[in-house]
């Protein structure tokens, strides 16, 4: 089962693509768990299979690389912009080499 991490300032603001992101993993018949935490605690998911950055924390994104063991990318701002759950999922799994 595959690791997903969405940061943001907060972890709040992330919660309803998370929601979406699982949606579109059923709905894929992709297992995987997707969670939303603060950038500020990127050290603690160094061993996640990604983390994705929500593009208001995008200017975090060298120092979370440096933090972590796993593939990292700022979320691509429409799809976030949009709640795009199929399309962060797709970037997620790409990303893993899905």
């Amino acid at each position: 089962m595959k690791h997903i991490v969405l940061m943001c300032a907060a972890g709040a603001s992330t919660s309803m693509l998370v929601q979406r992101m699982q949606a579109a993993a059923t709905e894929e018949g992709f297992a995987c768990t997707i969670e939303a935490h603060p950038v500020n605690q990127a050290v603690d998911f160094a061993d996640s299979d990604v983390i994705l950055l929500g593009p208001q924390v995008r200017f975090e994104l060298s120092k979370v690389k440096d933090e972590v063991n796993c593939p990292v990318e700022a979320i691509e701002m429409t799809a976030y912009g949009m709640m795009n759950g199929k399309a962060v999922l797709a970037q997620a799994r790409k990303l893993m080499g899905e």
